[in-house]
């Protein structure tokens, strides 16, 4: 077999320039396998690469050792399948990219995993895709999965779906069963937001109606029906983008020499011409086009005008501030300018959603540091229905977990460019990133704002860019966070008892015990302090994930509640130094011991005149592990 069909050989041969400035010149589509574990997803992608000649020799010699089907056939389904996990469980995992050419277009394609629990390789396969091909087994009808995946991939905002009935070679090609999945889905999917959906019979491992008619579906394809191939193929591409509304985000500046600027980047949508007036946000200074450029055979090459997606470089008329993150807008068309906003929020990673922290937002060649305010509700994957969450104080119902879809509000430190993903797929798409351990957390998709609300003026706007952080000061580093870091929850651990009962050298003792364990710990040592400001500095180094350990002098009941009530009484650990007023006196004669109150029910009691001194901080740090406070090291 070879990567190109006879002509393309006869021609690469003949003029190889030719043949790349025809390849050059093919428009490029993108689409995505999506569906239930076992419709054939794999089998589907590795059989339009067979009929349309782009599997190398030695990658299908690989394929028939690998196949272990009873008739001897090929098992296509092998070209796609690429890790060894798939294989082994015969499943799709991660997402698997091919690419091959007809002599009309370019593909890439995706091949995404079936199963829930890989919700997010199935979005990242499908987040950038003109096409959603998803198959419905001809045996099992339309099933909860291919509900769900259909959902996700109209959310993505995927303009075209092409639903392949597939294994209709086991159902001995019936019409019947065809038409009824095809009433049944049509149905469904009058509540997305395709454009258009269209419905093929097929049989990938037969062939049929992939990228050769069928004579088995007389009832299909006598009355026009297409093959997979001619689908995409013919499918339009560029009618789905966006030509109305400029968006230029800029990426680079160059300058190589004092005679010349340009701003170079990707057009996400709209049209710009040579002379156009512009406006670049966030400064709001305006000039026109001076000229287009891109680079054209090795050399720089000036165009008229320019659209999505092209790479080009704009050069302004006059010298005004524009540099990476800015965005180039015609002045009469302009986005939302915002630093809050409401989203689908598709959360891709094992460690849930923290909405006491801040992630770093990606959008277009903008970072900045963002915050989740509220999540709203949560999409319920089995029903496609939206549960409500109610607040809670500390976060816990905020939570996202992997592969979660939620609706947000999320308040960023400066503002944001946008448009709704409906209308934009660049410019109203973003990614979270944790910036603690530099990882993806979540792909979001900026929602359409409210039919009554106003558009936004430019004095807005600018008001709106000037106004600095969105956000209340605070923290930038969560208690979940620290957890993580530290290994351990702050603590108080409040040591009661009389003068001389050994508070303070217990103190210490366990502070060494536990750094030499590994832990963050302190000891607040008062020069002068009143009770009011040791409840404060225990506070803060208690926020701040350390064990803090405190022996002040706390006679009262009523005083030692005090340091409950700042610190949370679950992050309250009170020990009961009791040793013998005698004994205490002898230590201290010259200490007051008139007005203490011993504590009625401590957390722990420990007596250092009958067990030694280690075994009592081997009873706190036990205690410490039983209520929660570390992580195992």
């Amino acid at each position: 077999m070879s990567q190109v069909n006879p002509a393309e050989q006869s021609l690469i041969r003949e003029d190889i320039e030719a043949y790349l400035a025809r390849h050059e010149q093919k428009t490029l589509l993108r689409f995505v396998i999506v569906g239930s574990v076992d419709d054939g997803k794999s089998t589907l992608i590795g059989r339009l690469l067979y009929d349309t000649n782009n599997v190398y020799d030695d990658q299908l010699a690989a394929v028939r050792k690998a196949s272990n089907l009873e008739d001897g056939s090929v098992d296509l389904s092998l070209l796609t399948d690429g890790l060894a996990a798939e294989r082994e469980q015969g499943i799709t995992i991660d997402v698997a990219y091919r690419y091959f050419a007809t002599e009309k277009r370019k593909f890439i394609v995706a091949d995404t995993p079936g199963h829930v629990q890989y919700t997010r390789n199935m979005v990242t396969g499908a987040s950038t895709a003109n096409v959603a091909v998803i198959l419905i087994d001809a045996r099992l009808g339309v099933l909860e999965q291919s509900r769900r995946h259909s959902y996700i991939a109209s959310l993505l905002g995927i303009p075209h779906l092409l639903v392949a009935v597939n294994k209709m070679d086991l159902k001995d090609y019936s019409q019947e069963v065809f038409e009824t999945i095809k009433k049944e889905f049509s149905a469904f999917g009058k509540n997305l937001r395709f454009k258009d959906i269209t419905f093929i019979p097929v049989s990938a491992y037969k062939g049929d109606n992939v990228a050769q008619k069928s004579t088995r579906t007389p009832w299909y394809t006598n009355n026009g029906g297409k093959t997979v191939l001619e689908y995409l193929e013919d499918v339009p591409v560029s009618a789905d983008l966006n030509f109305e509304d400029f968006r230029y985000p800029v990426q680079y500046v160059n300058r190589p020499n004092l005679d010349y600027r340009g701003f170079c980047g990707q057009v996400a949508s709209g049209v710009v011409k040579k002379g156009d007036p512009i406006m670049v946000l966030p400064s709001g200074k305006t000039s026109r086009i001076k000229a287009i450029e891109t680079m054209q055979g090795g050399s720089l090459a000036e165009l008229a005008e320019a659209f999505p997606p092209l790479s080009v470089t704009l050069r302004f008329e006059d010298e005004i501030d524009c540099s990476r993150g800015d965005m180039v807008v015609h002045p009469d068309n302009r986005p939302e300018v915002t630093r809050s906003f409401e989203a689908d929020l598709v959360w891709m990673h094992e460690r849930p959603l923290d909405t006491q922290k801040t992630y770093l937002i990606k959008h277009t060649t903008q970072t900045v540091r963002a915050q989740v305010d509220k999540v709203h509700a949560k999409l319920d994957l089995p029903t496609l229905s939206e549960q409500p969450i109610a607040a809670s104080g500390d976060g816990s119902r905020d939570k996202l977990e992997l592969n979660e879809i939620a609706r947000v509000t999320l308040t960023c430190h400066r503002a944001l460019y946008v448009d709704a993903y409906v209308k934009n797929r660049t410019t109203g798409a973003f990614i979270l990133v944790d910036s603690l351990y530099n990882t993806t957390v979540a792909a979001g998709m900026i929602r359409a704002r409210s039919v009554s609300a106003k558009a936004q003026s430019l004095d807005e706007a600018l008001k709106e860019v000037r106004a600095g952080s969105g956000l209340l000061p605070k923290t930038q580093v969560s208690p979940r966070e620290r957890r993580e870091r530290f290994g351990q929850s702050g603590t108080t651990v409040w040591l009661t008892g009389l003068p001389g009962s050994g508070r303070w050298t217990l103190a210490y003792a366990l502070e060494r015990k536990l750094f030499d364990l590994g832990r963050t710990a302190h000891v607040v040592t008062p020069f002068d302090e009143t009770l009011p400001t040791i409840i404060s500095a225990a506070h803060a180094c208690t926020n701040a994930g350390l064990i803090t350990i405190c022996a002040f002098s706390a006679f009262k009941e009523a005083e030692r509640a005090k340091v409950r009530d700042a610190v949370g009484a679950e992050r309250f650990i009170e020990v009961f130094v009791d040793t013998d007023p005698a004994l205490c006196r002898e230590r201290r004669p010259d200490a007051s011991f008139e007005g203490f109150e011993p504590p009625k029910s401590p957390d722990l009691e420990v007596v250092l005149v009958r067990s030694r001194l280690h075994e009592s901080i081997e009873a706190i740090i036990g205690l410490l592990e039983k209520r929660g406070q570390f992580d195992e090291i």
